[in-house]
C-alpha cells in the first residue's frame, strides 16, 4: 500500500480521503491542528492513521497540503523543516501558486491540484499543474490519486483560475441552481419533501446524460424543448433576463478572488 500523508483534516481533505478509502490502495495518515475528533471520527469512518504532524510526513510518501490559505505560509515553514527531498508534495490549498511552494521546498517535487467536493462520491473534476521536479513516477502517482476520486486534467498554471471558476467551485453553482428550482416548487404549491426530491432527481439525470450522450449540451437542450412549448416558456425568461452574462460574471468574479489571492499569498 502506497502511503500518503493529509495535512490537514477539512471538507476538501475529508472528500478526497473517502474516495481513496474506497480503493484500498492507500495507507493514509492525517495530522490535524485543532479538531481531534474529527480525527478520531476520520479513524472511525475511513481507517485513517491520526498521526502528529512529524509523524504524518515522516512516515508518509506522499504529502498533501489541505489546509485553508491563510495558513499556508505558517505550515510551509515546519513542513520544509521535516520533509526529505524524495517526498511527492502536493498542495489543494486554493490561490496558493506554485511559487509559494517552491520558495519552501525547493528540492521537492510539487504539484499543484485543484479537485472539487464531489472527490466524495469520485466525481471530482480535478485541475493539476506540474512544479519542480515532477517526474514521470510522480506524475502517475498524482494521477492515481485524482484518478481514484474521479477524472484529472493536467493544465498550464495560467489556466488554473479559470478552472477554479468552473469546476473548483462549479459545485455550489448546480446546489444554488438546484435550492432556486427547491423553492420555486414551494411556491407552486408542491410540499417541500417532493420539490427535493424533483429537483435533486433532475439535476441527476441531466447530468448522466450528459456524460452519456455523445451530444453537446446545447443539442440536449434543443431535444427537451419544442418550439412554443412549456420549456421554451421557461427559457425565454432565462434568457429575457440574461441568464448567460450573469454566469459569466459569476465565473469571472470567482477568477478575480483566485487571482486576488495569489498575489496576497505571494507578498
Amino acid at each position: 500500500m502506497q502511503k500518503i500523508g493529509f495535512i490537514g483534516a477539512g471538507n476538501m481533505a475529508e472528500a478526497i480521503i473517502k474516495g481513496l478509502a474506497t480503493t484500498g490502495r492507500y495507507e493514509i495518515r492525517v495530522t490535524n491542528r485543532s479538531n481531534q475528533v474529527k480525527l478520531e471520527k476520520m479513524r472511525e469512518q475511513y481507517g485513517v492513521i491520526p498521526a502528529s504532524f512529524t509523524e504524518t510526513i515522516k512516515d508518509s510518501e506522499i504529502i498533501l497540503l489541505a489546509v485553508k490559505p491563510k495558513d499556508v505560509n505558517e505550515v510551509m515553514s515546519k513542513i520544509s523543516e521535516v520533509i526529505s527531498d524524495n517526498q511527492l508534495f502536493i498542495s489543494v490549498a486554493a490561490g496558493i501558486p506554485l511559487a509559494l511552494l517552491e520558495r519552501h521546498l525547493p528540492r521537492n517535487p510539487l504539484v499543484r491540484a485543484m479537485p472539487n467536493t464531489s472527490s466524495a462520491v469520485m466525481h471530482s473534476m480535478t485541475g493539476l499543474v506540474k512544479g519542480q521536479g515532477v517526474g514521470e513516477k510522480d506524475t502517475k502517482d498524482a494521477e492515481n490519486i485524482f484518478g481514484a476520486v474521479g477524472r484529472f486534467v493536467w493544465v498550464a498554471e495560467e489556466q488554473m483560475n479559470p478552472l477554479i471558476a468552473m469546476s473548483g467551485s462549479g459545485p455550489a453553482y448546480f446546489y444554488l441552481f438546484t435550492e432556486a428550482l427547491v423553492k420555486a416548487g414551494v411556491e407552486m404549491g408542491v410540499s417541500l419533501e417532493v420539490a427535493e426530491i424533483l429537483a435533486k432527481e433532475t439535476i441527476i439525470g441531466a447530468a448522466k446524460m450528459l456524460d452519456t450522450s455523445d451530444k453537446s449540451p446545447s443539442e440536449l437542450r434543443v431535444a427537451v424543448t419544442s418550439p412554443k412549448g412549456t420549456t421554451q416558456e421557461a427559457l425565454n425568461v432565462f434568457w429575457e433576463n440574461g441568464l448567460e452574462e450573469l454566469v459569466a460574471r459569476a465565473a469571472k468574479a470567482c477568477k478575480a478572488r483566485a487571482e486576488e489571492m495569489e498575489r496576497v499569498y505571494l507578498e
